[in-house]
């Protein structure tokens, strides 16, 4: 049966993943030019979204390898049975990954987006710089992604302890018989 203490706390981690990841959609720099007497440049808000990007990713980490290390990782261990659950269990487990990786590259890559504040300065105030920031919805599709995963992950659980629970020995006659001719 699967553990529900594990299948709470995979929960719990994916609730407040895909809580930081919207919460950072809301909170992506934003800029604005500011001109001196001379020049024109960028300035940007505060760099909170950052933050929550990189905890939202820690997060989805740490609840993967959760799952993961309580399966064996579907591949270490004993066999599963040949019936239902192990075909589900096999193809949960590829598409969690699959949504996994789509859901990480999007908060990693939005977190370093987001991070990285241009620096240009223009000596001439006709022409304003360009102040490069994060797309809208990059952080968006990684929340959705958490969400996809987070639903996977489980009941790919859920499957692979079905498929994995009453082991019975194998039942036929596995010696060699060596008896008269």
């Amino acid at each position: 049966m699967a553990s529900k203490l594990l299948l709470l706390v995979v929960f719990v981690f994916d609730l407040i993943a895909f809580a930081l990841a919207v919460a950072a959609e809301q909170r992506r720099a934003k800029a604005h030019i500011a001109q001196d007497a001379t020049q024109s440049y960028c300035v940007y808000d505060s760099d909170i979204a950052t933050g929550f990007g990189v905890g939202s990713f820690l997060l989805l980490m740490a609840s993967q390898v959760l799952i993961m290390v309580a399966s064996r990782c579907l591949c270490c261990g004993r066999a599963l049975r040949p019936r239902g659950s192990r075909a589900w269990s096999i193809c949960l487990f590829i598409t969690c990954w699959v949504t996994f990786f789509i859901a990480e590259v999007c908060l990693l890559a939005g977190s370093v987006r987001n991070a990285y504040h241009t620096k240009y300065r223009t000596y001439m105030i006709q022409t304003p710089p360009s102040c490069e920031i994060l797309r809208k919805g990059v952080f968006g599709a990684g929340a959705a992604f958490v969400i996809f995963t987070g639903i996977v992950s489980e009941l790919y659980y859920v499957a692979y302890s079905k498929s994995n629970e009453d082991q019975l020995p194998y039942a036929r006659d596995t010696g060699v018989r060596m008896g008269n001719l």
